[in-house]
Protein backbone atom coordinates (compact mmCIF):
# COMPACT_ATOMS: atom_id res chain seq x y z
CA UNK A 1 0.00 0.00 0.00
CA UNK A 2 1.72 3.20 -1.04
CA UNK A 3 1.18 6.45 1.01
CA UNK A 4 -0.25 8.34 -1.38
CA UNK A 5 -3.35 5.54 -1.04
CA UNK A 6 -2.80 6.53 2.44
CA UNK A 7 -4.18 10.49 2.05
CA UNK A 8 -7.33 11.39 3.41
CA UNK A 9 -7.51 8.29 5.61
CA UNK A 10 -7.86 8.38 9.45
CA UNK A 11 -5.37 5.75 11.41
CA UNK A 12 -6.67 3.17 13.78
CA UNK A 13 -5.02 5.25 16.60
CA UNK A 14 -7.06 8.29 15.93
CA UNK A 15 -10.22 6.54 15.16
CA UNK A 16 -9.96 4.17 18.41
CA UNK A 17 -9.17 7.72 20.57
CA UNK A 18 -12.25 9.15 18.90
CA UNK A 19 -14.65 6.42 19.84
CA UNK A 20 -13.00 5.79 23.38
CA UNK A 21 -13.26 9.45 24.19
CA UNK A 22 -17.12 10.01 22.66
CA UNK A 23 -17.50 6.70 25.04
CA UNK A 24 -15.99 8.03 28.31
CA UNK A 25 -17.45 11.24 28.20
CA UNK A 26 -21.48 10.00 27.04
CA UNK A 27 -20.75 7.49 29.58
CA UNK A 28 -19.26 9.89 32.68
CA UNK A 29 -22.30 12.39 31.61
CA UNK A 30 -24.85 9.74 32.47
CA UNK A 31 -23.29 8.02 34.88
CA UNK A 32 -23.99 11.45 36.81
CA UNK A 33 -27.27 11.69 35.72
CA UNK A 34 -28.08 8.27 36.75
CA UNK A 35 -26.82 8.72 40.09
CA UNK A 36 -27.76 12.79 40.53
CA UNK A 37 -30.46 13.44 43.45
CA UNK A 38 -32.27 15.75 40.96
CA UNK A 39 -35.65 15.81 40.25
CA UNK A 40 -36.19 13.70 37.05
CA UNK A 41 -37.84 16.75 35.15
CA UNK A 42 -34.67 17.99 35.82
CA UNK A 43 -32.90 14.96 34.54
CA UNK A 44 -34.76 14.82 30.92
CA UNK A 45 -33.10 18.58 30.71
CA UNK A 46 -29.64 17.60 31.38
CA UNK A 47 -30.45 14.49 29.22
CA UNK A 48 -32.32 16.66 26.07
CA UNK A 49 -29.60 19.03 25.76
CA UNK A 50 -26.69 16.68 26.03
CA UNK A 51 -28.19 14.82 23.12
CA UNK A 52 -29.22 18.88 21.41
CA UNK A 53 -25.39 19.46 21.56
CA UNK A 54 -24.27 16.07 20.20
CA UNK A 55 -26.54 16.66 16.87
CA UNK A 56 -25.67 20.31 16.86
CA UNK A 57 -21.76 19.58 17.10
CA UNK A 58 -22.43 17.14 14.18
CA UNK A 59 -24.54 18.98 11.76
CA UNK A 60 -22.30 22.01 11.86
CA UNK A 61 -19.02 19.91 11.61
CA UNK A 62 -21.12 18.48 8.40
CA UNK A 63 -22.18 21.84 7.21
CA UNK A 64 -18.84 23.50 7.55
CA UNK A 65 -17.05 20.56 5.80
CA UNK A 66 -19.66 20.43 3.19
CA UNK A 67 -18.92 23.92 2.40
CA UNK A 68 -15.32 23.82 1.92
CA UNK A 69 -15.42 21.01 -0.03
CA UNK A 70 -17.96 23.02 -2.41
CA UNK A 71 -20.94 21.16 -1.29
CA UNK A 72 -23.67 23.13 -1.79
CA UNK A 73 -24.66 24.85 2.16
CA UNK A 74 -27.28 27.06 2.38
CA UNK A 75 -26.27 30.21 4.86
CA UNK A 76 -29.40 29.41 6.99
CA UNK A 77 -29.09 26.21 7.67
CA UNK A 78 -25.08 27.03 8.44
CA UNK A 79 -26.93 29.91 10.87
CA UNK A 80 -29.24 27.17 12.14
CA UNK A 81 -26.62 24.83 13.32
CA UNK A 82 -24.30 27.24 14.27
CA UNK A 83 -27.36 28.92 16.77
CA UNK A 84 -27.87 25.30 18.20
CA UNK A 85 -24.88 24.47 19.17
CA UNK A 86 -24.00 27.92 20.81
CA UNK A 87 -27.87 27.44 22.06
CA UNK A 88 -27.25 23.94 23.77
CA UNK A 89 -23.50 25.70 25.07
CA UNK A 90 -25.87 28.36 26.92
CA UNK A 91 -28.64 26.14 28.27
CA UNK A 92 -25.84 23.70 29.82
CA UNK A 93 -24.40 26.60 31.47
CA UNK A 94 -27.78 28.25 32.89
CA UNK A 95 -28.66 25.09 33.90
CA UNK A 96 -25.33 24.33 36.00
CA UNK A 97 -25.64 27.60 36.89
CA UNK A 98 -28.86 27.95 38.56
CA UNK A 99 -28.38 23.93 39.85
CA UNK A 100 -27.76 22.87 43.53
CA UNK A 101 -24.64 20.93 42.56
CA UNK A 102 -21.28 20.91 44.11
CA UNK A 103 -18.96 23.23 42.28
CA UNK A 104 -17.29 19.81 41.40
CA UNK A 105 -20.42 18.14 40.25
CA UNK A 106 -21.06 21.00 37.84
CA UNK A 107 -17.54 20.69 36.83
CA UNK A 108 -18.05 16.76 36.17
CA UNK A 109 -20.80 17.55 33.75
CA UNK A 110 -19.39 20.18 32.11
CA UNK A 111 -16.30 18.19 31.10
CA UNK A 112 -18.26 15.34 30.27
CA UNK A 113 -19.99 17.53 27.53
CA UNK A 114 -17.00 18.92 26.40
CA UNK A 115 -15.05 16.22 25.57
CA UNK A 116 -18.43 14.43 23.87
CA UNK A 117 -18.85 17.18 21.94
CA UNK A 118 -15.14 17.07 20.57
CA UNK A 119 -15.71 13.60 20.47
CA UNK A 120 -18.50 13.59 18.79
CA UNK A 121 -16.69 15.81 15.66
CA UNK A 122 -13.93 13.31 15.39
CA UNK A 123 -16.10 10.52 15.35
CA UNK A 124 -18.09 12.10 12.51
CA UNK A 125 -14.68 13.06 10.33
CA UNK A 126 -13.31 9.60 10.59
CA UNK A 127 -16.56 8.13 9.22
CA UNK A 128 -16.91 10.88 6.67
CA UNK A 129 -13.11 10.34 5.39
CA UNK A 130 -12.86 6.83 5.53
CA UNK A 131 -16.23 6.58 3.14
CA UNK A 132 -14.38 8.82 1.11
CA UNK A 133 -11.44 6.93 0.91
CA UNK A 134 -13.69 4.02 0.70
CA UNK A 135 -15.33 5.56 -2.27
CA UNK A 136 -11.77 6.37 -3.53
CA UNK A 137 -9.49 2.92 -2.79
CA UNK A 138 -12.67 0.10 -2.66
CA UNK A 139 -10.02 -2.70 -2.89
CA UNK A 140 -8.46 -1.05 0.18
CA UNK A 141 -11.52 -1.98 2.50
CA UNK A 142 -11.60 -5.22 1.32
CA UNK A 143 -15.32 -7.36 3.52
CA UNK A 144 -13.90 -9.87 5.66
CA UNK A 145 -15.39 -13.26 3.78
CA UNK A 146 -16.83 -15.07 7.06
CA UNK A 147 -19.00 -11.98 7.00
CA UNK A 148 -20.96 -13.31 3.80
CA UNK A 149 -21.45 -16.51 6.01
CA UNK A 150 -25.34 -16.31 6.10
CA UNK A 151 -25.17 -16.61 10.22
CA UNK A 152 -23.97 -12.95 9.59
Amino acid sequence: MSESNQLGKPTGAFIGASWIALGLGMGVYFIGLWNAKMELNEKGFYLTVFLFGLFAAVSLQKAVRDKAEDIPVTSIYLGIAWFALLASLLLLAIGLWNAELLLSEKGFYGIGFAMSLFAVVAVQKNIRDLAAHRAIYPDQHVRPTFLDKPEF
